[in-house]
């Protein structure tokens, strides 16, 4: 269709001039609204109750958005190559969208069968397309600090619950005036839900759409000023060579990364998933009340979001300056740290225990960011989205696998609502364990051996090679005519990147509000 043609890879390269600042807020676009999946637990009640079904049934949804993110990302990693950034932004806007509408047709009509189409497959292709649709050409565009960049990114994913959460609870106030969003056990009615789902859908598909009109690819000789990529080729573990996604899989060190991420994983989503109950178990005595309450228990879990959030961006940069390897030693080997101080003294006091935990999440999240940057120095960026998207495979196994261990020792120790501090210890020390088989994986990580490198192609691109029938390549056509106008873009730069502080801005204040309440009560 000719109206679908600006998605063609054809017309993806920037312009000489184009500023590289614009690509972070593409991926922001994109990321901040995938990243809703973590709020869905706002309107799991009003879905439990509109289905009146069990919370295993509900909870599925979420379950199955995440199996198909990974899939839909180790799956599509090698078509996001080949077709560019703005062409699978633009798939990820339409799935994501497709999905919430899908599922608000199930709410309307009560099939939870629609539910499940809906928000977890088709929105699960969305979320895996849209996580890994930026990862490549940020790295391209940020030869000189990778890190930097993807932390940038995927800071938006973990932000998305911020500004979804208290908006969700918001809109479904304003739908239903029934709904008291300050009640934990409040529930709003089916139109509601079904209002907000199409609202999500329709907002979120709006703001994606500044993601493919932002996004560019650098031309093939084009690199930041002052850049001299000898002086990164020098580092440990980072080559100038290409490895194909096909070749990745068959080397050692893509199976390491692949331990590494999931123990990491696994470990952080284990104090995720308990994170309300957990800080009330922790400060119950002798299976008494506990001096937690409920709302302070929710600003908890608004501190882990910030912290998840922010750790992403700072310790992501971070591994600029160190190097990847060794962040990963702080994220796993300080992890283990923190998990044992948390079992022996996260009882002590409410300060101890969340700082304690803050300071898990934030590597818990440093380690989603870093992996990207980790798999370009190994494997260069010839084809860096696809082997990214193949090694989430191991968030999907984490996502099942840290609840299933935390739940599982717990389900040993006590009912819920009866738990103390001591019944967690089993549980933090096996995340220990975890860790430990992390950090010895990481430690194992070497270079590529040569006989997996591509041969020299010089430089490479996420678009497809020409053809006969498709003369896309890199070509004179490929260029856009003439260079931005310096007036047209700085503007495009200030409403971007006030649209994304916005978002941000929003979901940090009403987030922190929230957290205000674990010390006030």
């Amino acid at each position: 269709m000719p109206m679908l043609s600006v998605f063609d890879p054809r017309h993806t390269v920037a312009p000489p001039g184009y500023s590289r600042w614009l690509i972070p807020t593409a991926a922001l676009a994109v990321h901040v609204c995938i990243g809703q999946v973590y709020a869905t637990s706002v309107y799991k009640n009003s879905l439990i109750a509109h289905f009146d079904t069990s919370q295993t049934a509900i909870g599925a949804i979420f379950s199955i958005a995440i199996v198909m993110l990974g899939s839909s990302a180790a799956v599509g990693g090698r078509w996001v190559e080949r077709n560019g950034p703005r062409r699978a932004m633009f798939v990820s806007a339409c799935f994501w969208a497709v999905g919430f509408l899908v599922g608000a047709l199930g709410i309307a009509t009560q099939q939870l069968w629609l539910l499940y189409l809906g928000y977890g497959v088709i929105g699960g292709i969305g979320l895996g397309i849209g996580y890994i649709s930026p990862v490549s050409t940020l790295i391209k565009w940020f030869p000189d600090r990778p890190g930097l960049a993807t932390g940038l990114a995927i800071m938006g994913f973990g932000g998305g619950a911020l500004v979804a959460g208290p908006l969700a609870r918001q809109l479904l106030s304003l739908y239903d005036s029934g709904y008291n969003p300050d009640n934990p056990a409040a529930v709003a009615s089916g139109s509601a839900l079904v209002a907000l789902f199409v609202t999500f859908g329709i907002g979120y598909f709006v703001i994606m759409m500044f993601g493919p009109f932002n996004v560019r690819v650098p031309a093939p000789d084009w690199r930041p000023a002052g850049f001299d990529p000898a002086t990164v080729a020098a580092k440990p573990l980072v080559t100038t060579a290409s490895v194909s996604a096909s070749n990745a899989v068959r080397t050692r060190s893509f199976w390491l990364l692949w331990i590494v991420l999931f123990c990491n994983v696994t470990a952080g989503i284990g104090i995720l998933e308990q994170a309300s109950p957990m800080i009330q178990d922790f400060f119950r005595d002798n299976g008494t009340a506990t001096t937690v309450s409920v709302s302070a228990a929710a600003g908890f879990v608004g501190v882990l979001s910030l912290f998840n959030m922010a750790g992403r961006f700072v310790w992501s940069t971070t591994s600029d300056l160190i190097g990847r390897k060794p962040i990963y030693m702080v994220y796993l080997g300080v992890g283990m740290v923190l998990y044992v101080l948390l079992a022996v003294a996260g009882h002590s006091a409410t300060a101890v225990f969340v700082l304690i935990a803050a300071a898990i999440i934030s590597f818990y999240g440093g380690g989603f960011a870093t992996m990207p940057a980790y798999l370009r120095d190994l494997f260069g960026t010839f084809q860096v989205g696809a082997i990214h998207g193949r090694i989430l495979t191991a968030w999907s196994a984490a996502g099942v696998a840290g609840p299933l261990i935390v739940n599982g020792i717990l389900d040993t120790q006590g009912k819920p609502g009866t738990l103390t501090a001591a019944a967690y210890r089993p549980a933090l020390f096996t995340m220990v364990g975890i860790l430990a088989i992390g950090f010895i994986a990481n430690l194992l990580v070497r270079s590529v051996p040569e006989r997996f490198h591509e041969p020299d192609r010089g430089p490479t691109s996420p678009v497809a090679k020409a053809t006969v029938t498709e003369p896309v390549a890199l070509g004179r056509d490929s260029q856009p005519p003439a260079p931005p106008r310096v007036g047209s873009q700085t503007g495009r730069l200030w409403l971007s990147w006030l649209l994304v502080a916005v978002l941000l801005g929003y979901g940090i204040v009403q987030t922190a509000i929230t957290a205000a309440k674990l010390f006030t009560g």
